[in-house]
């Protein structure tokens, strides 16, 4: 219990964040209920029943029946909340003090209705989002801690994902599966399976996750009017990282920097690190409560997007790039075990630092509603083999001569032509363009495919 020290301290403060002033009890006891309900949502705090707005204590008297209908009103929040009810004297003046804790059981609840403290002010949550962002602040629901009835880890789990875990987090082979996934809390306290260890371990979890896939659309163009490609990958979530990582090598632009005999260098037009980076972070943070997006890696001739459903949680929205809240902890811890996150709240500064590396454009980031990571394409002209920073576009070789590297320049975006198709694009005799194509053969850069009459000509296998 507070003295009269402390109140009057509390009082030449000032209302905020922990302190509330009420002239009287309100007519309508639910009124206060509602704010008590937030300070338990909150740090705790104090509503002094005597004081006005400004400040000054009026004398009041609570009478045993308005005593009696706040205990009661209290009753009605949920879980059980015990809130201290006494008076202090404040020179020859009563103030009635409600002494709300922290609560240890958040969220609390009172008449159906989540209170929340902003400021000096109590809200009510109205939004599922809010409602969302409040439950997993309080550690209390995570979409990946959901038991999956359906879902048995032993008879439904994809053996070659639990093999690949177990090889990526280098985990004793002498150490059995059961022990493994209970010491990563892969189930409930009543040892059913949780939703993160459907969608990790899961065959086809996008049976009963439909929308827990991740989209690759490449675009002609720098809108969305004309579609290429359109794949969508669903699987255990690291075998849509692995299937989207395939996806963009397949479209990114690509140079191969070869020196002497050693092995040739491939110089991409954006760092694929980049892309690790933003695919675990989508894979790992997105809300998986929202049904009707899923993960897209979008593809323009000028930029890569990639955007998860979710913005930011509120506490990373205020430590962007330096404080890290993940809406699914057990699917952020598995992928750390798998040492594909190297540590919290690194991804924002490895984007970024991986781009100025590769003396390309910080990426730029959109966090309301969708959280949207942007590279910017640097290609001048990808359909006339233009420039990867300032690296011709195919295979960069000092040894070769400018109507070879034509050739591979040719075959990075034409693969699979025959010598005749060859010669009429490099505008050179058939008989030079085959001593050319016997030259590159011989440095192993190019070989032929498929029966002689039908087949053609590509890069080798890097």
């Amino acid at each position: 219990m507070l003295n009269t020290e402390n109140i009057q301290s509390l009082i030449d403060s000032g209302e905020g964040y922990n302190v509330e002033f009420k002239v009287r009890v309100p007519s309508k006891v639910r009124e206060l209920i509602e704010e008590i309900c937030a300070f338990a949502n909150a740090d705790g705090g104090y509503l002094l029943i005597g004081v006005d707005d400004n400040g000054q204590v009026v004398d009041t008297n609570l009478e045993n029946d308005k005593r009696s209908a706040i205990q009661g009103s209290i009753s009605e929040i949920s879980p059980a909340l015990h809130c201290e009810l006494y008076s202090v004297n404040i020179v020859n003046k009563t103030v009635w003090v409600i002494d709300v804790p922290s609560g240890k059981d958040k969220p609390y609840i009172f008449s159906g209705s989540i209170y929340v403290r902003e400021g000096a002010n109590s809200q009510k949550l109205r939004t599922a989002e809010e409602m969302r962002s409040f439950f997993q602040e309080c550690n209390k629901i995570f979409f990946d801690h959901i038991p999956c009835h359906w879902f048995n880890i032993y008879t439904d789990a994809d053996e070659q994902m639990i093999k690949d875990f177990r090889t990526e987090a280098k985990l004793n082979p002498s150490t059995p599966d059961k022990q493994i996934f209970e010491n990563l809390e892969m189930f409930t306290e009543n040892g059913t399976a949780k939703n993160g260890a459907a969608m990790f371990f899961g065959k086809q979890p996008e049976q009963k996750f439909p929308h827990a896939v991740t989209r690759c659309v490449l675009f002609k163009g720098t809108n969305k009017v004309y579609i290429i490609d359109d794949k969508t990958f669903g699987g255990s979530l690291y075998q849509q990282y692995l299937q989207a990582m395939s996806w963009l090598e397949s479209k990114l632009q690509v140079a191969y920097k070869i020196e002497g005999a050693g092995p040739r260098e491939e110089i991409w037009e954006i760092p694929l690190t980049v892309f690790k980076e933003a695919i675990i972070n989508a894979l790992s943070h997105r809300d998986y409560y929202e049904q009707g997006a899923s993960i897209m890696i979008e593809m323009f001739d000028d930029r890569v997007e990639i955007s998860n459903p979710g913005g930011l949680l509120p506490i990373v929205a205020k430590n962007f790039g330096h404080k890290s809240m993940t809406r699914n902890p057990l699917i952020f811890g598995l992928f750390t075990r798998m040492h594909l996150v190297e540590r919290v709240a690194s991804g924002i500064p490895r984007m970024q630092e991986g781009m100025r590396d590769a003396n390309l454009p910080e990426p730029e980031f959109h966090t309301e509603g969708m959280f949207t990571a942007v590279f910017k394409r640097q290609i001048t002209n990808p359909a006339n083999y233009g420039t990867v920073n300032g690296i011709v576009n195919g295979i960069v070789n000092d040894t070769i001569n400018e109507n070879e590297q034509a050739i591979l320049n040719l075959l990075v975006t034409t693969p699979g032509l025959n010598a005749s198709e060859i010669s009429k694009y490099i505008n050179k005799s058939l008989r030079t363009t085959m001593r050319y194509i016997k030259t590159l053969q011989d440095k192993d850069l190019i070989e032929f495919r498929g029966a002689p009459k039908i087949g053609g000509y590509y890069l080798t296998k890097i």
